[in-house]
């Protein structure tokens, strides 16, 4: 074994360790301290990445002296080493980006407790990734969720107390379904290594026996996932949770979170259950449903918003929508174009957070629609960089967006009973995405009058005044333009790592 096939083992350990240390020291350190260990395990799996699509296999890593099927594993692919190295960058470029507002909204004694969190999250996120042992994967779903309610609550002030306690009974719910249904599969196949589970599903499924609680396992553990992840109707947590935490938190849990379940469903799908049994369940066409009404409900609330967190929040229900619909399809394509979402959604929702506080702070820190007039002007790269979000949401050639919903459509075309209902949801939602977005931009860039401007209170915010803010956006644009601009590497690598994960 080479040396680098260790990394994911200590990218894990490495981030979960570092969250103790971040408690004793103080948040100058710890921030720091953070920034650090989140830059080496970037670059380490940026290694991981390379061994594998120059080996072009993956492989496993056991830990312990217990080999299967009694001992834990990791399993690396190509799929797992880039989704990796793409929620590292994002992780980091989400933290930087929010470090002016946690500064002066947490008070300094809880500093260094905000990076125990992000730590904790980062390690999880990256087991859900790496993890071959579906015990394991519950384990740290419990910790994802736990680190993920630390950071939405840590201003505890009424707005976000509130937010944390529905997220937590939400999320709790959402733990006890998937619990149950692995449960179901530990016995019905007596493991809980992945790749053994399939063994054994797969015999059984051939057998015709145990259909019945094998069907409700994925029932269990798909609907689990989705509460978790806030798919339509499961997702009253999500406005106020993102709406009213820092922005590094919202940001975060909109672009990584929710992220980290939905790829863990595709796990389940693909190398516990078998994607052959799941597309012949109805479980797919549940799941398409609600991403659907997903899609149409969640723009809609966007409409009716007045407060442009809640707005960017109300919009991540409705890209959740996408997701599902992709895998409600039952097709490897549909799979693909929700996998391709996942990075479209992380990299622009993350970018419109940044972007909508450099507006804020531009405007009194208000967040009211009409006190953010003319914004545009008075913070121009924060303007720039919400019209590329804007954009890349809509759909609009050269942005991410766009090719996420190019695939959709393609995917769609492939399914002949789902393929009306398909093209209709993207169309019907591209319109209202149109509709909430090109509002704020055009509120954004309407002139205000000199005088108002002084009795608001506006100001101008440079460049130079936010530094950190300012070079995670022009991080963000260019990581959104290369995924709408350069997405066929992205696809073949998406495509080959699928076909490597199952």
């Amino acid at each position: 074994m080479q040396f680098v096939q260790n990394f994911p083992f200590m990218t894990i350990i490495l981030s979960l360790f570092s969250g103790p240390l971040s408690s004793i020291l103080d948040g100058k350190k710890a921030k720091r301290v953070n920034l650090a260990v989140m830059s080496v395990i970037t670059v380490m799996s940026c290694a991981v990445l390379v061994f594998v699509l120059n080996s072009g296999s993956s492989y496993v890593y056991t830990m312990g002296h217990f080999p299967a099927p009694w001992g834990n594993e990791i399993r690396v692919g190509i799929l797992e080493a880039f989704m990796a190295v793409f929620f590292c960058v994002i992780m980091f470029l989400c933290v930087v980006g929010g470090v002016y507002e946690r500064e002066r909204e947490l008070e300094d004694t809880k500093q260094n407790l905000y990076y125990v969190m992000v730590n904790l999250l980062l390690s999880s996120l990256l087991t859900l990734i790496y993890t071959n042992d579906l015990f394991t994967a519950y384990v740290f779903v419990e910790i994802n969720t736990i680190s993920a309610c630390g950071l939405i609550m840590i201003r505890q002030n009424g707005r976000t107390l509130e937010a944390a306690t529905r997220y937590m009974i939400m999320s709790l719910m959402g733990s006890g379904l998937l619990l149950l249904g692995i449960c179901f599969l530990y016995d019905l196949t007596g493991h809980l290594l992945m790749s053994n589970i399939r063994e054994q599903v797969q015999l059984l499924h051939q057998s015709g026996t145990y259909n019945i609680p094998l069907l409700v396992s994925l029932a269990l553990i798909s609907v689990g996932l989705a509460i978790k992840s806030a798919l339509f109707p499961f997702h009253a947590w999500l406005p106020d949770a993102y709406g009213y935490s820092t922005l590094s938190s919202a940001a975060i849990l909109s672009s990584l979170v929710s992220k980290g379940y939905i790829f863990l469903l595709a796990k389940i799908f693909f190398r516990v259950i078998g994607f052959n049994i799941v597309r012949d369940s109805k479980v797919v066409n549940v799941l398409f449903v609600f991403g659907v009404a997903g899609m149409i409900m969640g723009s809609i609330n966007a409409i009716r918003e007045n407060n442009i967190r809640r707005m960017i929040a109300y919009s991540s229900v409705a890209q959740i929508g996408y997701i599902y619909m992709g895998f409600g399809l039952g097709t490897t394509a549909g799979v693909l174009a929700s996998l391709y979402h996942v990075l479209s959604h992380a990299a622009t929702k993350s970018l419109l957070f940044v972007a909508a506080s450099g507006i804020t702070d531009a405007s009194g820190d208000n967040t009211e629609f009409l006190e953010l007039t003319g914004a545009g002007y008075r913070n121009k790269l924060a303007g720039v960089a919400f019209t590329v979000g804007s954009l890349s949401m809509v759909g609009v050639p050269m942005f991410s967006g766009f090719i996420s919903k190019l695939l959709f459509a393609q995917a769609g075309m492939e399914s002949l009973h789902k393929m009306l209902p398909t093209l209709i949801a993207l169309a019907i939602s591209t319109i209202l995405n149109a509709v909430y977005f090109m509002k704020t931009v055009i509120r954004i860039y309407t002139p205000v009058p000199q005088k108002l401007l002084q009795k608001k209170g506006f100001r101008s915010v440079s460049v130079k005044e936010q530094p950190y803010k300012s070079a995670a956006l022009v991080f963000f644009i260019i990581l959104n333009m290369l995924l709408g601009l350069s997405s066929e590497p992205v696809i073949r690598l998406l495509r080959s790592g699928l076909a490597m994960f199952s």
